[in-house]
């Protein structure tokens, strides 16, 4: 039986550094969900669909197709046969992947992918909803957390590291946002399963963090 480990929480956790290198000391296959909605943000932007205009965003999904394919134990994304790994990883694209992430049918669209990619693998998956709507029956459930402060700090040297020049206030700003966003919509809001390991990586340097999650999944999936 093929192991399923559903990473959710909200931005600036730590969730894909973590749940990729996890993966691969596990030799499992490591599936980042929200780059599938940063995609559909960036077509969105690309194409001057407001990423707020449920109508809009919806009827583009017709035009959207998406693969992922793992190159040299990277995960690459493909939007119309178009590898945008890098380019979905850009500060704005950040907001416009939370406003599609609320759009039910923007969701309805990716889940197949997502659950089918998890049929066939031994896969960590993460994302805001993973445990508790997209992969229900994972073996393993994690809700991976940190302080604000924390995530906003990462975030921030993450973006200037990529020569991005940001403000720190303005990360934490878009960053509060975005859980508020991700926690309060209507559809499969932000929020731990009831039977996830909560897992506070405020004090965990990333070391840590994966050998505590390492040992949760083989202590969870008998392995």
């Amino acid at each position: 039986m093929k192991v399923a480990v559903a990473i959710d929480g909200p931005v600036g956790a730590g969730k894909s550094t973590i749940a990729r290198q996890c993966a691969k000391e596990l030799g499992f296959i490591y599936v980042d969900t929200g780059a599938l909605y940063r995609c559909i943000g960036l077509y969105c932007l690309n194409k001057g669909i407001s990423t707020t205009d449920n109508e809009n965003v919806t009827k583009a999904l017709s035009e959207i197709k998406l693969d992922i394919s793992v190159i040299d134990s990277t995960q690459h994304v493909f939007l119309n046969g178009v590898d945008v790994s890098a380019e979905i990883r850009q500060n704005e694209v950040s907001m416009a992947a939370s406003n599609v992430s609320a759009i039910p049918k923007v969701r309805e669209f990716l889940l197949d992918l997502q659950r089918g990619l998890a049929k066939s693998n031994n896969v960590i998956m993460d994302g805001r909803d993973i445990g508790t709507v997209i992969l229900p029956d994972a073996r393993v459930k994690i809700y991976l957390t940190a302080k604000p402060e924390i995530r906003a700090k990462r975030r921030y040297d993450e973006l200037i590291a990529k020569g991005q020049q940001m403000e720190y206030q303005s990360v934490l700003d878009d960053l509060n946002q975005r859980d508020y966003n991700d926690m309060h919509r209507e559809t499969a809001p932000l929020k731990a399963a009831d039977d996830a390991v909560v897992i506070d990586t405020s004090e965990l340097n990333f070391n840590e963090a994966c050998e505590v999650i390492i040992k949760t999944i083989k202590d969870r999936a008998g392995i």
